[in-house]
């Protein structure tokens, strides 16, 4: 394989992996596999909550491939996409637990428009308890907020979270 087709690898498979992330979030997240995603949609008692088997659930692949091309020969393109999805992880890691939900204890105001809509993009997702009628599946390219909300509307706000402090 060519030097340069590593990277590149790499590079498209951290692209590709939004597809991927929003498609496991649409259809086995907000579908079969709702028994462990509604914790997240849920306040949190604690550190962890069930939705956080996702994050090991979605690791494997990238350890098998990892594995794969490193050990057991199966060429060293898969490990640059073992290495891919495993970025693309880590870049979930980082907007996601840590600058959404401030699972780590930061003072990051998100500044830029990219930032901010991404962050409001998914706290509208969030708005809805329910395994259906969410909207916003995807992560690091997200609607635009105003899009969203008139969505939610069209719903008749069906399964928003009612205010905090009101019945």
């Amino acid at each position: 394989m060519p030097v340069w087709l590593g990277p590149v690898l790499f590079l498209l498979t951290v692209a590709m992996m939004e597809g991927v992330a929003y498609a496991a979030h649409r259809w086995v997240m907000h579908g079969p596999g709702w028994f462990l995603h509604k914790s997240h949609h849920r306040p949190r008692a604690g550190r962890w909550e069930l939705n956080d088997l996702y994050a090991v659930i979605f690791a494997i692949p990238s350890i098998l491939l990892i594995l794969g091309g490193v050990q057991l020969g199966w060429g060293v393109w898969a490990t640059w996409v073992g290495a891919g999805i495993a970025a693309y992880g880590g870049i979930y890691f980082g907007f996601h637990d840590v600058i959404v939900h401030k699972r780590l204890d930061h003072r990051f105001v998100p500044r830029s428009d990219y930032m901010k809509r991404i962050v409001q993009a998914h706290q509208l997702h969030h708005a809805v308890e329910t395994k259906r009628g969410t909207v916003s599946f995807g992560f690091l390219f997200a609607p635009r907020p105003e899009a969203l909300k008139a969505e939610l509307a069209r719903r008749n706000r069906a399964g928003v979270r009612a205010p905090a402090g009101m019945p």
